[in-house]
């Protein structure tokens, strides 16, 4: 065998592997679409049971807080449960607050217990470095959340513009 009859032969054994791991991360991707589109799909925060007490959930990129009733202490964790929103902030997104409430109980001390649940989800993001003036309390249309009472006493936080 010649030099040039060796390096042709070296070429298409190179060029034969690249093909065959090009094939091979093709394969894999092809895999792992069609497995992941097997799964099925994550219970929605609505269908989840809540607990009747404090707790915090992200849920599609909201951090939501729910309450215990008359309370506005915030569950563990939410520091965690806000980074998203702090690195987000960060890239020059402003945090959205909105409180909502159940229906028990007298509806002028609801909607002030909403108030302060969603002061007290400010404090922390304010405490976690984030400028307050780039957190915006917004009420919304509906105070009276939606679902259970447990669902119902909540804060959700969104990055907005």
């Amino acid at each position: 065998m010649t030099s040039s009859d060796e390096d042709d032969s070296q070429q298409r054994f190179i060029l034969a592997l690249v093909l065959g791991l090009v094939l091979a991360v093709v394969v894999f991707v092809i895999g792992m679409a069609i497995s992941r589109s097997r799964m099925p799909a994550a219970p929605s925060a609505v269908a989840e049971a809540i607990p009747d007490g404090a707790s915090v959930r992200v849920v599609n990129g909201t951090v939501i807080f729910y309450f215990a009733t008359a309370s506005a202490d915030l569950a563990a964790g939410a520091n965690e449960a806000l980074a998203a929103v702090v690195q987000g902030m960060a890239a020059g997104k402003k945090a959205v607050i909105s409180g909502f409430h159940d229906n028990t109980g007298d509806a002028a001390r609801n909607e002030e217990l909403a108030r302060q649940r969603a002061l007290a989800v400010q404090q922390v993001l304010v405490s976690l470095g984030v400028p307050a003036e780039g957190v915006e309390l917004r009420k919304p249309a509906t105070t009276t959340g939606t679902g259970s009472n447990a669902q119902a006493r909540r804060v959700e936080v969104r990055l907005g513009d």
